[in-house]
């Protein structure tokens, strides 16, 4: 085994998943140990249920079910502790990345009440915080599949349909809000079959592993055409997501209790054991931490966004992701989206010396995250970066001209 610092948040005890290609060659699954790729076809093998470690995706792995994602996780502990062939190792900054699985569905919920009480007040002032409908059941919406990009990947401004203020008509040009929206995603393996909820007690059977998502916003064209049906363009046009999908095992010692739920879920809702997720995420922009919002804060759970996703009968399919919607905690230093950060453009914050509302062209963010590991380290999901380039037929959105 290569040796691998102890405090990494990429030692055995994480063993994250993705897949990676050697320049000229074909992309294949691997797993990031310390700042090292292992090539699971040379140190596992290629041959029977071994091929899919030659996909390039992880969907054939995915759907061999918990039982296999076990026994691989078993073989590859071993073989890391005894020793895997020098030819299997690849550095990091040699190989490139890719989106790690092939996405069949997305679905984004809203299931922080920090972050929808803090919208609630500012699209809602003269109303309560939160909708009736909130507190009952996790809110969400369906996304754009085809849209959801590795990081890296150039965010192009979207352009849309906006209403200036005080216009009688809308016109159309690029987002001058463009935002971004700090989350936890989860990869499901094994589907469903068409007109069968999921448990919420069956989570595990179906979900492989997280990821780190920054589902980004146009909020301006959001506001726009979100009233009657919700948000569709002002969403749909990127989603980031991390290179790397940190397996369920990985994360045992970060389950938490819930913050509390009232009134009590109906009963598809109610767990046996509820559970959160103790992930600390960090937000930069242009090098600089703006925020650090904290999953352990989220109303709804997991598994509970799973069973709702699936409470009409919709089937789940073997790469379907979906997200939790903005992470935000209690303080203002843990919002995870600029417009609670700024309070909607009216309390801009600094950037490395400039005032930023939302994202300018050239912009560049960057999230993390980190949660306890069993041997009391850290397991990290690696990082979401996404520069904003400008819209393609449009000026460039620059900071006004203050002289």
């Amino acid at each position: 085994m290569k040796p691998v610092p102890e405090d990494s948040p990429y030692g055995i005890d994480n063993l994250p998943y993705g897949v990676f290609s050697l320049p000229g060659r074909p992309a294949r699954v691997g797993v990031r140990v310390g700042d090292a790729v292992l090539d699971l076809a040379v140190a596992l093998g290629a041959a029977g249920p071994d091929r899919v470690f030659t996909a390039g995706a992880l969907n054939p792995f995915l759907a061999q079910g918990p039982e296999r994602w076990a026994e691989v996780r078993e073989r590859l502990v071993a073989a890391l502790t005894q020793g895997v062939p020098p030819a299997a190792w690849h550095d990091l900054d040699a190989v490139n990345l890719h989106l790690p699985f092939a996405v069949a569905d997305y679905v984004d919920f809203y299931a922080s009440e920090h972050h929808a009480a803090n919208l609630g007040r500012l699209l809602r002032p003269d109303s309560p915080p939160l909708l009736p409908n909130w507190r009952h059941m996790p809110v969400g919406y369906h996304g754009r599949a085809g849209t959801v990009v590795v990081s890296g990947t150039p965010i192009v401004r979207p352009c849309g349909q906006l209403m200036p203020a005080g216009a009688d008509a809308p016109t159309f040009g690029p987002t001058a809000k463009l935002d971004i929206e700090a989350e936890l995603g989860f990869v499901v393996g094994v589907p469903s079959r068409l007109g069968h909820p999921v448990p919420v007690d069956a989570f595990a059977a179906h979900v492989f592993g997280a990821v780190l998502v920054n589902d980004w916003s146009a909020r301006d064209i959001q506001a726009w055409e979100y009233i009657p049906l919700g948000p569709h363009l002002g969403k749909s046009f990127a989603t980031s997501v991390s290179p790397w999908v940190v397996p369920l095992a990985a994360l045992r010692a970060a389950r938490v209790p819930l913050p509390g739920q009232d009134p009590a879920p109906l009963p598809y809702l109610r767990e046996s054991e509820p559970w959160g997720l103790d992930v600390d995420v960090v937000v930069e922009c242009n090098g600089e931490v703006i925020s650090r919002p904290p999953y352990r804060t989220m109303y709804w759970s997991p598994a509970q966004l799973l069973a709702h996703l699936t409470a009409n009968g919709a089937s789940l399919r073997t790469g379907d992701l979906f997200a939790s919607g903005t992470i935000s905690g209690p303080e203002p230093g843990q919002r995870g989206a600029l417009i609670e950060l700024t309070w909607g453009g009216r309390d801009p914050i600094r950037v490395r010396g400039e005032e930023r509302t939302f994202l300018l062209d050239g912009d560049e963010v960057v999230l993390t995250a980190t949660a306890p590991a069993p041997s009391g380290g850290r397991v990290g999901f690696g990082e979401v970066r996404g520069r904003v380039v400008p819209a393609p037929t449009a000026p460039r959105v620059t900071a006004p001209d203050r002289r």
